[in-house]
């Protein structure tokens, strides 16, 4: 073996120059270029196959939706990929995981919900000799959990330790466990929108925020990003939105306006690009006159709110006092009156939560005009208060992840109803809330936003009802076992 720094011939087998102690090399097989001995993979053709699982069963409950936002996680981790790699993104919403496409490393993302389907994927692909790297919300809270189905694990935030994971990976030398560090979200890469394929609402993903200062029971936000928010630079913000592809934007952000001078600063930098906007807030900006009035010219068309609920002692249960459910009539047509439609997040089955919340909660929504909503049984996921709560008072059912869906499966005992109650309300209440004589009422007798793309957003929703009674979601375990 010709050593490249000093010429000297060294026997086959070594890894480092007798003479001058440099690290030798050899060709790779597949593309020539150099590499040290030794090294798992080429760093001028190693492949990556990111992955963003979606459960069968959610998979065909979720294609009906009209309008579903593309992930931002595996866009932005491919960001910080080190160049000279070859990158293909599995978006499971659009396309099925192809088990044999060649990749050199594997990496899947996921949350609870998703967790037990990306363990059989997982064990699937290492069955054909795939490398995987596993990482997401319930890897960081059940790193116990997850590693058995992983070569190795990422903790935390991803984008800082990946370039180290993959380098690591392409030596054939690599840590069971990576440790993600809170990024510094000045000079945060771009996402690379050219891997998002499929999605009906455009590509246009990305966050200005990170975190939320407030810290609800029910929530793994504070524990996933610690205390507080960071911000990027409003200006850094603007020129990313600028170079966005389409007409549409989505904030993935937690709370974007948390910071009033922020948000009315991040509002008035991106007015001029003409884009329409969608991202998460509280009720509080509703009642901002100046902030509302701001958002809407800068483009904003639409905010999800985690109204929750309509009982005020379970929003109190939960650290969620800032949320005032009698205000919240007035918050909704505040927004409307600003041209902003209003996603109500929603949950059922709070320890205030009786059986008669499913038909309050509908006279109410109705009653105030609420846009759409996002429906759901509460989850216990793991890393929250409420999930170490459950285990505390053996009020947790099971940990058969493909049953923390928030669809069709209560996993926990509530404290006023049967889990049996409370599957059926949600969804007697989710088929009454999307019925056509409510969302006709809801839409254009009183809200009468966005008529345009808010009736078919709703008319997909109550398309999803039809399958959701035929849908399983313990059915993927012997689909893709």
């Amino acid at each position: 073996m010709r050593c490249s720094s000093c010429g000297s011939n060294n026997p086959d087998g070594k890894r480092f120059c007798a003479d001058c102690g440099s690290e030798l090399n050899e060709p790779c097989p597949k593309c020539g270029s150099e590499n040290p001995i030794g090294k798992k993979f080429c760093g001028d053709c190693m492949k990556i196959e990111l992955i963003t699982p979606e459960s069968g069963p959610s998979r065909r409950l979720r294609k009906w939706r009209l309008i579903r936002f593309p992930q931002l996680t595996m866009p932005l981790l491919a960001a910080y990929t080190p160049p000279g790699v070859e990158l293909h993104h599995t978006d499971e919403i659009v396309e099925p995981v192809d088990l044999d496409r060649d990749a050199d490393l594997v990496a899947i993302t996921c949350n609870t919900p998703a967790a037990a389907h990306a363990y059989r994927l997982a064990r699937q692909l290492r069955a054909r000799g795939r490398r995987v790297v596993l990482g997401g919300p319930h890897v960081t809270a059940m790193p116990s959990d997850a590693l058995r189905h992983a070569d190795a694990l990422v903790i935390g935030e991803g984008e800082l330790v990946w370039p180290e994971v993959v380098n690591d990976f392409a030596r054939g030398r690599w840590q069971e466990i990576y440790r993600g560090r809170p990024a510094d979200l000045r000079g945060m890469n771009a996402p690379r929108w050219d891997l998002i394929r499929g999605r009906r609402y455009g590509r246009a993903v990305t966050i200005a925020t990170r975190g939320c200062v407030h810290r609800c029971g029910y929530c793994s936000i504070p524990f996933l990003y610690g205390r507080g928010q960071r911000r990027r630079p409003v200006g850094e913000v603007a020129r990313e939105v600028a170079l966005m592809p389409g007409k549409s934007v989505v904030f993935w952000d937690d709370y974007l306006m948390a910071d009033r001078a922020y948000a009315l600063a991040l509002c008035r930098a991106i007015a001029p690009y003409r884009k329409w906007w969608t991202t998460q807030t509280t009720m509080r900006v509703a009642f901002d006159e100046e902030l509302m009035a701001v958002a809407a010219e800068s483009g904003c068309k639409a905010v999800f709110v985690g109204l929750e609920t309509v009982s005020q002692h379970s929003l109190d249960l939960q650290a969620k006092r800032f949320n005032q459910v009698r205000l919240y009539e007035r918050a909704v047509a505040n927004l409307h009156r600003h041209g902003i439609a209003i996603q109500a997040g929603t949950m059922f089955g709070l320890d205030g939560d009786d059986s008669g919340i499913f038909e309050r909660t509908l006279r109410f929504y109705r009653g105030i005009g609420i846009d759409s909503a996002t429906v759901g049984i509460v989850v216990p996921m793991p890393g929250t208060p409420f999930f170490d709560e459950m285990v505390r008072t053996g009020r947790l059912l099971t940990t058969d992840w493909d049953r923390y869906n928030g669809k069709v499966d209560a996993v926990f005992r509530p404290s006023n109803m049967s889990p049996r109650e409370l599957e059926q309300g949600v969804a007697w209440f989710a088929d009454q809330f999307y019925s056509l004589p409510s969302i006709f009422d809801r839409l254009l007798c009183k809200s009468r936003v966005g008529i345009w793309w808010n009736l078919p957003r709703n008319l997909g929703y109550r398309l999803a009802l039809h399958w959701r009674a035929a849908v399983r979601f313990d059915d993927g375990r012997a689909a893709e076992t």
